[in-house]
């Protein structure tokens, strides 16, 4: 289901998500959160995260061997 934030954010495709065209996420602004959605599949839902613990994601996967 698609709420009013969901549909009016601007999504946009992440630069890291591999030169394969069916392995992109999207990323948008959500009022001081940010969305993470399947750009396969944008009606399917999103992940709703912080600032705070998107930043600690984006940490972890770049420390990453």
């Amino acid at each position: 289901m698609n709420t009013p934030e969901q549909l009016q954010a601007r999504w946009r495709k992440s630069t890291h998500s591999g030169a394969v065209e069916n392995e992109c996420i999207e990323v948008a602004d959500l009022n001081g959160h940010v969305g993470i959605r399947d750009s396969k599949n944008p009606t399917a839902g999103h992940l709703s995260l912080t600032r705070q613990d998107f930043a600690a994601i984006l940490n972890h996967l770049t420390t990453q061997p």
